[in-house]
């Protein structure tokens, strides 16, 4: 899928491809990743893992066939969604989603196109229930959410402290039994 960036900030001619993602992608996911850390605003994690520890994480995820797209210029990666299926027995119908953007990126679309691609690969993998948890304050991201089906579960109150200020989470879920798999199965 190849989306058209045109607008501040952007080559005119900058095309956005949303592919799979490979093993080929992990070190620029890795800057990526540390850039939307750094901004201590959307991520619980403060700055990204060591290469090393980001490396085994998506390697590990794509070799189980956990859903994940990155949204990339060239060869640059400039957003990311990934949805890890839960290790134990009882919990595997479940996954859970993480996406970022880069900020010059926002805005774009892109989260939308991201979403929908990992969702539909969630589905067709047989995930039944697929969770977040969205800083409080994140009204883009929440709207983003509210949009392709998520529904309000809860909230965790004072979940998050960055710079000696808390933050609330809300937890999300969207369920899509249809994709169960049958005893027989």
């Amino acid at each position: 899928m190849e989306v058209q960036l045109v607008g501040e900030g952007h080559d005119d001619n900058a095309a956005v491809s949303i592919v799979p993602m490979t093993l080929a992608h992990i070190e620029s996911f890795h800057r990526a990743l540390d850039v939307v850390a750094r901004e201590r605003r959307y991520l619980s994690m403060l700055e990204a893992p060591p290469f090393e520890q980001t490396l085994q994480f998506a390697k590990g995820r794509i070799e189980k066939g956990d859903p994940g797209f990155v949204a990339v210029v060239g060869e640059k990666v400039v957003g990311w969604c990934d949805i890890t299926r839960h290790d134990m027995p009882a919990h595997a119908h479940r996954g859970t989603l993480g996406m970022g953007i880069l900020p010059i990126y926002r805005g774009r679309g892109l989260g939308l196109k991201l979403i929908n691609a990992a969702l539909a690969r969630a589905r067709s993998a047989g995930m039944v229930r697929v969770e977040l948890s969205v800083h409080a304050d994140n009204a883009r991201a929440i709207a983003l959410y509210d949009k392709v089906g998520f529904v309000r579960e809860g909230v965790v109150r004072d979940a998050v402290r960055v710079d000696g200020e808390y933050r609330d989470a809300i937890m999300m879920a969207i369920i899509d039994r249809e994709n169960a798999i049958k005893p027989d199965e």
